[in-house]
């Protein structure tokens, strides 16, 4: 382990956390993420060894966005609490240079997601706009694409396609004119996903592949589960199965292979989904990804795509008679919800409560 080796070579001293952290963040892009979390352990010893509140900052957010990836909301978010209880904008100003981003605003960004995740939509959005006006103040331009990009993914997750397709674009645009490939890559297949749910699909779906080969050009793995499934989703749209299927297939594959699992319900529920509109003689292999996409969504915490994946076997249900069985499978899950009620998930389950009751 590199992080380990560098421990003996120069000893646990403030001086090696840089190095400790830009291995972390190079492991972080590549999407090894045993390495990335192992990294961000040892960055959280040394920090709590010196006790050096800046430091600690520094590695609760790396820990934070990190186990967020790995389908560990919960952990990740109470990592991302505790940076941003240690965050002070005036005195923390240089970590920004020093380490690639302001770690405020990036904390707050992936809160927005990490909240999304677990059921809590009008929090995950009050947390991406406190991003966007902290980093907005902030003169580092790098940290305001971070931030950017993370607003447009929140408003993707909340299937607001026309606010993606507006944070997209913003995102595209300012990413161009500061020379950040990677955003503009993630932009525009997020665009991508935004054009075709308005119904411009062809150009939509030609978006996402530009943008999936510019983010894997600049090196980064990291993210191409949830692209690879935005993508299936515009498959399923254009009765493009076979396709989305074998898109599937490729996300659900670099999941395993990595480990990037925060994603996987909606992958399996996806999954499902395409098997149903190839067929609906695949009723059983439908309903078992819908089934495996609620137990990995209650595993994870994940309420927003444990909705989804119930709202999906619901409908299974309904159509094959069972309507008493679906209600009492939604209506639970539903219940729990206490925000988010203008959303559309929210909205989906409600109307199909309605008619299932």
């Amino acid at each position: 382990m590199p992080g380990r080796e560098l421990c003996r070579q120069l000893g646990e001293t403030p001086q090696l956390f840089p190095v400790l952290w830009g291995l972390q963040r190079f492991y972080l892009m590549r999407a090894e993420f045993l390495r990335a979390r192992e990294l961000g352990q040892q960055l959280l010893t040394l920090a709590q060894r010196v006790q050096d509140p800046a430091l600690l900052l520094q590695a609760h957010y790396a820990l934070g966005n990190t186990l967020s990836y790995f389908g560990e909301p919960a952990a990740a978010r109470a990592h991302l609490e505790q940076a941003l209880a240690l965050y002070d904008r005036h005195e923390h100003r240089s970590h920004a240079f020093r380490y690639g981003q302001d770690p405020g605003a990036a904390s707050l960004s992936y809160a927005g997601r990490v909240l999304w995740l677990l059921g809590y939509p009008e929090q995950a959005l009050k947390a991406s706009q406190e991003a966007l006006i902290l980093a907005q103040e902030l003169s580092h331009p790098y940290s305001l694409a971070y931030v950017l990009y993370f607003a447009t993914v929140l408003h993707q997750l909340r299937r607001e396609s026309q606010a993606t397709q507006a944070r997209a674009e913003a995102v595209v645009a300012f990413s161009r004119e500061q020379g950040f490939p990677l955003w503009i890559a993630g932009g525009t297949v997020l665009r991508g996903w935004a054009l075709a749910e308005q119904g411009q699909r062809a150009e939509g779906m030609a978006q996402i592949w530009e943008g999936l080969a510019a983010w894997r050009a600049t090196g980064a793995e990291l993210g191409r589960p949830y692209y690879l499934g935005l993508l299936a989703e515009v498959h399923r749209e254009t009765q493009q199965v076979e396709e989305g299927l074998r898109t599937l297939d490729e996300a659900l594959a670099l999941m395993y292979a990595h480990g990037e699992r925060y994603y996987e319900a909606e992958l399996y529920r996806l999954k499902g989904e395409l098997l149903l509109a190839h067929s609906v003689e695949h009723d059983v292999e439908a309903g078992a990804c819908f089934h495996q996409a609620l137990d990995v969504a209650r595993h994870q915490q994940a309420k927003l795509l444990e909705l989804r994946a119930a709202m999906s076997l619901s409908r299974l249900w309904q159509q094959q008679g069972k309507r008493p069985e679906a209600y009492d499978l939604l209506a639970p899950i539903y219940g729990w919800f206490t925000e988010g009620f203008d959303t559309a998930d929210l909205q989906e389950a409600k109307a199909l409560l309605e008619a299932l009751a």
